[in-house]
């Protein structure tokens, strides 16, 4: 693998594989929590209406243009970046990735085309609501972060979105879709110096006037190839809220979290990782699958996830069950809980709770769309893609108090949140 800054302040990372697809992204730190100032759900609504025409192309153009050569074209926002991303035969790359930065740069927003778009997206917000899984994790981050940009859905709301205008999109792009805040990510059966090169004459092709970004120093003032967090983060407020909210569904949904390490909090955010995998990951003999689950037959799911923030991150444990089934659901998690926080876990059930999420890790990333968005994905938070190796050691390193630590943090009853859709 090849990872590097261009001039114009571009990073790319290229990686050979030996399969026929080839894949690239172009990741973009700008996210939900980049919209002050803007309409609500805007950096959503831009990924959506780059594909609605360039100055060279059409949408009907755009929409067709990888299919003919049955490859894929896709995108996705999250709260912190804009992704856009592509799938075909290695031979076709080069299409590939053009489109990805004329999407990125030259995009027109037709007002016609952005019209229509809000009722697409305005519907989508209408099926979340739908969907209490999703419904009461949008509205349990709302609540954790309340007061700052994470609390800020997705989506935005139907009110906001409705508000949104032509010009507001092509102000958002030119602010927040610079090389500076750019990565480009290649996994393809291809000499590395030769994506390396190609990654250059794409930066050259689509950003000729961009002011040369300094060699030595990132954007935030720390030295190039370390960690690049965002500028004047501010921690969210630790808060305490346990709410129900009469829904009127045949099933309760139960969110209880709190906030988690930040991206930067090196060691607490992998012993956070490996706790959530024990506790609630997607094995089956995962503590809570095991218990809640195979065990009892109380929900049909249950699983506890970790989400990485620049400043923040949340905890969630999440399930479904029947009404009459809720207490002893939540009784039960939090008896394995405070089994976590009070002893500290063997070492032989320790390292195979290690092997068992290296493997998911190794199965995961081998699938080559999984590396390039992950490789963008760490261009973007620590200007460099850390190798399997490190990410290995990181993880066999964790002890079991730091374990214990991390159960006692957040799970702390002072501070623990829930939230219940009835």
């Amino acid at each position: 693998m090849k990872f590097g800054r261009l001039d114009c302040g571009l990073q790319y990372a290229v990686k050979r594989t030996g399969a026929a697809a080839a894949y690239c992204a172009l990741s973009i730190k700008c996210g939900t929590r980049d919209e002050a100032g803007y309409n609500s759900g805007l950096a959503h609504f831009t990924e959506h209406t780059i594909f609605k025409g360039t100055k060279k192309k059409s949408a009907s153009v755009i929409n067709g243009y990888l299919d003919r050569l049955g490859g894929e074209l896709n995108a996705f926002t999250t709260k912190e970046e804009i992704v856009i991303h592509a799938t075909v035969l290695k031979e076709d790359l080069p299409k590939a990735a053009n489109l990805l930065f004329e999407l990125a740069t030259s995009a027109t927003f037709p007002d016609m085309e952005v019209n229509v778009e809000k009722g697409v997206v305005i519907d989508e917000i209408n099926s979340y609501k739908d969907s209490p899984a999703d419904d009461i994790y949008d509205k349990f981050e709302e609540m954790l972060f309340s007061g700052h940009p994470l609390a800020s859905p997705i989506l935005g709301t139907s009110s906001s979105v409705k508000k949104i205008r032509r010009e507001e999109l092509l102000e958002f792009v030119k602010e927040k879709f610079i090389p500076q805040k750019m990565a480009f990510s290649i996994v393809a059966d291809i000499d590395e110096s030769r994506m390396e090169k190609f990654a250059e004459k794409l930066a050259a092709k689509w950003f000729p006037d961009s002011v040369p970004a300094s060699s030595d120093m990132a954007e935030n003032g720390s030295p190039a190839g370390m960690a690049v967090p965002r500028m004047n983060l501010r921690k969210p407020d630790a808060v305490k809220f346990d709410k129900t909210v009469n829904k009127k569904n045949h099933q309760v949904n139960c969110i209880i979290g709190n906030l988690g390490p930040s991206l930067y909090e090196e060691s607490d955010r992998i012993a956070t990782v490996l706790l959530c995998n024990i506790l609630g990951g997607p094995a089956s003999n995962s503590i809570l699958n095991y218990e809640l689950r195979e065990k009892n037959g109380w929900v049909y799911g249950v699983e506890c996830t970790y989400t990485q923030y620049s400043d923040s991150g949340i905890v969630a444990v999440s399930l479904g069950c029947d009404k009459e089934n809720l207490e002893k659901c939540t009784g039960a998690i939090s008896a394995e809980i405070r089994k976590l926080q009070t002893r500290p876990m063997k070492p032989a059930r320790l390292t195979a709770a290690k092997k068992q999420f290296l493997g998911q890790m190794a199965i995961s990333s081998d699938n080559g769309e999984t590396q390039c968005l992950a490789m963008g994905k760490s261009l973007l938070a620590y200007g460099c893609v850390l190798s399997d190796e490190s990410t290995r050691k990181k993880i066999e390193s964790v002890t079991a108090e730091q374990i214990m630590t991390a159960a006692q943090k957040i799970f702390d009853e002072d501070s623990l949140c829930r939230l219940v859709f009835l």
